[in-house]
């Protein structure tokens, strides 16, 4: 299939579920447990209706915005996401290079294939870097230095994977990087010679932030131990304001699902946080992130906080981006969208799912009513389609700080 003739992400993620080996493919589209929360994030979205107004002046429409001070060309960053390296070869320097042609924010994670080094090489635009918080605090201090020193403009905590979620495909798949060579996954690579065949062509195929860089770990034998002893349990807010203090910079904090944990982000210094449920690959059973999106903002704007609230997990196309907008995000994450894009045509692919996104929010917001992004609101939403989606008046448990 032509890209000029690839029309929603939906025909990405179809192309990249036959191109890829099976473990990476379900590692993208899987949830966690039962999968509930994983569905909910796609078909919350779906509830929501939009308002069509018409005879409105539709020239000069713009996306664009400002994330963390940060010109974008639309409210849409790329996401964190672990194994990217694995979509397509030396998949994060693609989806960054990607991110920085069409003017939104690349996000490098942890669990990426390239290193934050191999990423700085490779780009010219700063990019943000997702931390997991780890038992080794000195190899921890150590990635934060690494991104000081490849100038990434902002830290992203992610907050909710203290333990990992129950994700049963990953551990049916015996998920790793590279693939272990077992007969099943043998038999599968063979039937991907496409992504075998760019596979060969990199050195890049496992954990490049971690091995060589942390205690005990030179190679692969040594990095399974270490990797599922070393998220950190005992993460508080504490910890949160060390880490501010370490990083100096913009910080934004990942995870957020509840009122309460909203304010104490504000307090304790974050610029921005991102209502996500870690793409329902953790806690199932929680609401969608569309879901738990107009409580936060509400307590966040009663506290009177400058926190930017965005909203990651669920998002597929531009009409989602325009509904979250319209819930009172002032910018929002795509993980899946890129991924998909990335394992179908690589760099290519992502650029194509941005120019999706870009032009169904595009369209959409003007059928609205709006020619600026900066402008919508709740009033683009058909009445008695998202009022379940939020609580009022918000009740938030007081804090004791």
């Amino acid at each position: 299939m032509k890209l000029s003739t690839i029309t929603e992400i939906e025909d990405l993620r179809r192309i990249a579920k036959r191109k890829l080996p099976r473990m990476f493919y379900d590692y993208v589209d899987s949830g966690s447990w039962t999968q509930t929360t994983y569905r909910n994030n796609e078909t919350d979205f779906d509830k929501i209706k939009l308002r069509q107004r018409v005879m409105v002046n539709m020239e000069g429409r713009s996306l664009g915005t400002t994330m963390l001070g940060t010109p974008v060309n639309m409210p849409v960053a790329i996401a964190p996401t672990g194994f990217t390296g694995m979509m397509w070869a030396d998949g994060e320097i693609h989806a960054a290079r990607a991110a920085e042609k069409f003017g939104v924010p690349f996000s490098l994670s942890t669990m990426s294939i390239c290193s934050i080094e191999d990423v700085a090489a490779h780009t010219t635009a700063p990019f943000w870097f997702q931390l997991y918080v780890m038992r080794d605090k000195e190899f921890m201090a150590n990635l934060i230095r690494r991104a000081q020193a490849a100038n990434c403009s902002a830290l992203i905590l992610t907050a909710d994977l203290q333990v990992l979620g129950q994700r049963h495909k990953d551990i049916k798949n015996g998920l790793s990087a590279p693939p272990k060579p077992t007969i099943a996954n043998m038999l599968n690579l063979m039937t991907k010679p496409e992504w075998c065949f760019n596979m060969l062509g990199t050195k890049r195929r496992t954990f490049g932030n971690i091995v060589g860089h942390a205690k005990d770990v030179e190679d692969l034998s040594s990095l399974s131990a270490w990797t599922a002893e070393q998220f950190d349990p005992a993460l508080s807010w504490d910890d949160v304001a060390r880490i501010r203090d370490l990083w100096g910079g913009k910080l934004i904090i990942k995870g957020i699902m509840e009122p309460e944990d909203a304010i104490l982000a504000a307090k304790v210094g974050a610029d921005a946080l991102i209502v996500s449920n870690h793409g329902g690959r953790q806690l199932d059973g929680a609401p969608s992130s569309i879901a738990a999106l107009s409580d936060i903002v509400q307590a966040v704007r009663a506290e009177k906080s400058n926190i930017e609230v965005w909203l990651d997990s669920g998002i597929r196309s531009g009409q989602d981006v325009l509904k979250a907008i319209a819930m009172g995000a002032s910018g929002t994450m795509i993980g899946r969208a890129f991924l998909y894009g990335l394992g179908a045509f690589g760099e290519d692919g992502v650029r194509r799912s941005l120019e999706l996104i870009y032009n169904e929010c595009d369209i959409s917001m003007a059928f609205c009513g709006h020619t600026d992004i900066n402008e919508v609101n709740q009033d683009i939403l058909v009445k008695g389609t998202f009022e379940h989606l939020k609580s009022a008046p918000p009740f938030v448990t007081p804090i004791n700080w």
